[in-house]
């Protein structure tokens, strides 16, 4: 059989549960793992790296990276697609859930969104109500490999029905917040929200 690089992946025509497709409009799948962002990689050094849980919660939190590596670790599988149009299918994450750590601080009635904060300076803005499914954690491993420090390591958000500019890399801290408030790539314009399917790429 003669190798054709232009070949359709099947995998392009199938279908979510909801009946969405499962690869979401303007996207092109790859099997690689594409290095994209702004500025230089952060210098972390995990005897002082500290996560910080802030803002309109009962209970804020600081952990180092024991502590946090000591919260209920979780395991799952998802597809990321980038707003610069690649979608790379079957990942596998570990990490902690989002919501177990919602839980644990407890978040005041007016929260409605979470900042994230990365090392490096890097923000990016989510909805309170979109980081509580199965899928959606802070991971530390991808595809049972610690996460490169091009893509993160050693934490990085992965929120997946959303462009994968919300899942944020080298994260150190979570803030909750009333108001929507922009991350770095919103005030350069990017989508208050980023959902693929409906090509929420620019403002």
């Amino acid at each position: 059989m003669v190798f054709n690089p232009f070949r359709r992946d099947p995998r392009s025509d199938e279908r979510l549960e909801d009946g969405r497709p499962r690869l979401p409009p303007g996207q092109r799948l790859t099997d690689g793992w594409p290095v994209l962002h702004y500025g230089g990689i952060p210098r972390i050094d995990l005897a002082t790296w500290e996560f910080r849980v802030f803002g309109l919660v009962e209970e804020e939190l600081t952990l180092n990276w024991d502590e946090f590596m000591a919260l209920p670790q979780a395991q799952m599988q998802n597809d990321i697609h980038c707003v610069t149009t690649w979608s790379k299918f079957d990942n596998d994450w570990q990490g902690v859930r989002f919501r177990d750590i919602v839980a644990r601080v407890k978040p005041l009635p007016e929260a409605k969104h979470v900042v994230f904060h990365s090392y490096g300076g890097y923000t990016t803005n989510v909805p309170l109500d979109e980081m509580l499914s199965d899928d959606d954690m802070l991971a530390h491993t991808h595809n049972g490999e610690p996460l490169s420090i091009e893509h993160g390591w050693p934490l990085r958000g992965v929120i997946p029905h959303l462009y994968f500019w919300k899942s944020a890399k080298w994260v150190r801290g979570m803030e909750f917040v009333a108001q929507d408030r922009p991350g770095f790539w919103e005030m350069y314009g990017y989508h208050m929200h980023g959902d693929p399917w409906t090509e929420e790429r620019y403002g």
